[in-house]
Parts: structure tokens; sequence; C-alpha cells
């Protein structure tokens, strides 16, 4: 049975390497991408802050399966972002996804208004948790995340 943690130091490594493994098998490698994020090798640090979080998911063995945060949407006040959920294959069909989902947007509705997201439009399981959890296709990108080569966008209404 997996659990879900608020990310820790020891957690930063696999979950780097998590990000940058699951992007590659989706051909999303690069800048534009959150593989070259800056803060990736040190998100425990990153996801210090009242206005933000990070949480990863372990197996029976205390191996990193994959992680989700919330944090603001640079330039907004209202709105958050849904940042870096990834799950190994390990990790998927399980319901990890889900409790990652529902760690992050109980996370979100205590501080934000909206929560957006943007993905790639071939990953489609993804997309079909995203739409299940209330979020709705958007035409264009919001906010500057430096993810420029994402080419599919999602809000939520969070309902305070």
């Amino acid at each position: 049975m997996a659990t879900i943690e608020l990310i820790q130091p020891q957690h930063d490594l696999a979950i780097a390497t998590i990000v940058r493994d699951v992007l590659a098998e989706f051909g999303a490698v690069g800048a534009g991408y959150a593989c070259a994020d800056p803060h990736l090798a040190s998100l425990s640090q990153f996801y210090q802050g009242a206005d933000r979080s990070y949480w990863v998911a372990l197996d029976d063995n205390g191996e990193v399966l994959g992680g989700a945060g919330i944090g603001p949407l640079d330039g907004t006040e209202q709105l958050c972002e849904l940042q870096k959920m990834y799950l190994l294959g390990a990790g998927r069909g399980q319901g990890l996804g889900q409790q990652l989902m529902t760690q992050c947007l109980t996370f979100a509705r205590q501080r934000y208004q909206q929560c957006y997201l943007e993905t790639l439009a071939h990953m489609d399981s993804a997309q079909k948790l995203y739409r299940r959890n209330g979020f709705v296709r958007l035409n264009a990108p919001l906010g500057m995340t430096g993810h420029s080569n994402c080419d599919t966008w999602y809000l939520c209404e969070l309902g305070q």
C-alpha cells in the first residue's frame, strides 16, 4: 500500500529523476519542459512556505513512485498551479494519481481560487484525471511558467 507524504530532502534526487524519466518517456526533453527547471534538484527546499507544497508517493519499501505539488502561478495572487505531477509506470493504475491530486487540491482550496496546469496533448491518462477532478481545457496558456513546449492547458475553479 503506497503512502503520500510531504517531500523531504532525501526524496529530491528520486523526484528529479522521475520527472526527467517520465518526460523522456513522452518525448519531452530539454528546455521548455519541467525537466529543465532550475530548482528541480532541490524541490524540498523550493516547496517551503505557506503558499506551496509538494507530496511524494512512496511504495511499501519507501521508494518514491512519483509526486505532485501546488505553488503560486507567477504574477498572480489567487491562482495556483498544479506542478510536477509525475508517476513512474510502476505507480500508475493504482489510484496514486488521484491520491496526489486530492492532496494537492485540498491544499489549494485553502489558499487559492483557481488552479492551473500545463501538460502535453498526448498525455491522455493524465488529462482524464484532470477532467475528472474539475479541470476544464483552455485555449491558451496562463502566466510565465517557462514550460513553453507544453501544448495543453487546464483550469479548475476551486470554490472556497
